[in-house]
């Protein structure tokens, strides 16, 4: 037991303290927008909203954060990470802080638009300040230090939240959330100013082509949509088919779902090391988790044991996620040397966005239609056409060279 934690914290070494810093920040900064998973409950009982309003709140909130993901990779390039990074933290807090007074249907579709705009903004310029504070050969494993911030800012975030609804109410909230993430800002500004920070990675293309005209990264842009596209499921339809299918009850819900979050904090960064070791090409890592990410739909429709199906279905997909998202977040950040980087990590960050706006909503209507296995079956199939494209991807990456 001691020789396997003494390996798992081996997979951590190495890495810059800036990159640390920025995974504290992202941390702060994600457990902080912890709103965001009781929005729908606050817009329907507080505010009167019918579900249908609802529903196009947030179809604006994933538009804010399309919009954002590709103006924060525009002024990446512009301006710099830092300042980027910076302004979106604090102008994001005093947003959060003012979501409080909207209280139309029309000021909560717009003000839900702003605030993700704003905060979206930061997704490319951290893409681009990590590549800036890593060695070549630590990138893939500081964007899975990223990641894994992330993933328990998110586990973290609606645990708290709940408990503040139920003591100080949602205005308690709207507080936090502004709090936090003014204090992510501060911090930022505190721990990694250009003058303390010591970027590792230098490179600057100022001959950058457009990405708009980088056809293979285009595809892979296409592919990621699709990937992300399935993915999304986890978050909607996935908890929906537990429910209104096998008929459980929201603790073993609650359970499953923890599951993913579980492996990934155990498993992802080791795994990563693996996979770099083995020298795995960034593309082919990709193409491994899409196809386990379509294996685990598939599982989902051998029904005959319940229990059997729930856990291996979940343990493909956290391990697809697991080997796909790391590795595709690396070809994008190798591939963005040859042009405008916040640019190429803009489009990259578009990519699930996009997946939130159409994903969430195609799967809620094709089950209304079709019902679960069926829908199941068109993730598996959408997984693997995206297996195939990335097949010839990597055929005109290799005449490329």
């Amino acid at each position: 037991m001691k020789k396997l934690a003494l390996n798992y914290v081996d997979t951590f070494k190495g890495l810059s303290k800036e990159v640390w810093w920025l995974a504290l920040i992202t941390l702060i900064n994600r457990a902080g927008t912890m709103v965001i998973p009781f929005l729908s409950i606050y817009l329907n009982k507080n505010l009167g909203f019918t579900k249908e309003q609802v529903g196009t709140v947030m179809v604006c909130f994933g538009l804010g954060s399309l919009v954002g993901s590709w103006l924060g990779g525009i002024l990446t390039d512009k301006i710099g990470y830092y300042k980027v990074m910076v302004g979106s933290l604090v102008l994001t807090g005093i947003l959060f802080f003012g979501l409080q007074f909207l209280e139309t249907y029309t000021q909560f579709c717009l003000g839900i638009f702003i605030v993700m705009t704003v905060g979206d903004i930061f997704r490319p310029a951290v893409f681009t300040a990590l590549n800036a504070y890593s060695k070549e050969e630590n990138k893939t494993r500081s964007l899975t230090l990223i990641r894994l911030a992330i993933n328990l800012g998110f586990s973290v975030g609606p645990a708290v939240g709940g408990t503040i609804i139920v003591a100080f109410s949602y205005t308690g909230l709207f507080w936090v959330d502004a709090i936090t993430c003014i204090v992510a800002g501060i911090l930022l500004l505190k721990v990694l100013h250009p003058k303390k920070a010591k970027v590792l990675d230098t490179h600057e293309n100022k001959k950058g082509k457009s990405v708009l005209t980088d056809i293979p990264y285009l595809m892979f842009f296409g592919c990621m949509v699709m990937f992300s596209f399935i993915f999304v499921q986890l978050m909607s339809t996935l908890p929906l088919f537990y429910e209104e299918y096998y008929h459980l009850p929201e603790n073993v819900i609650g359970f499953i779902l923890m599951t993913n979050g579980a492996l990934i904090f155990i498993f992802e960064m080791p795994l990563v090391k693996y996979f770099e070791n083995k020298k795995i090409q960034h593309l082919n890592s990709v193409i491994i988790g899409v196809l386990l990410t379509a294996l685990g739909f598939a599982v989902l429709l051998y029904t005959a044991s319940m229990y059997a199906s729930i856990l291996i279905g979940m343990v493909l997909l956290t391990f697809g996620e697991m080997v796909g998202f790391p590795f595709s977040n690396a070809f994008a950040v190798k591939r963005a040397k040859r042009g405008n980087f916040g640019a190429y990590m803009g489009l990259y960050s578009m990519a699930f966005s996009i997946a939130h706006i159409g994903g969430h909503k195609f799967g809620l209507e094709s089950i209304k239609a079709y019902g679960f296995l069926q829908t199941w079956q068109f993730m598996a199939i959408i997984g693997a056409i995206t297996v195939v494209f990335l097949f010839f991807l990597k055929r005109i990456i290799q005449k490329e060279k």
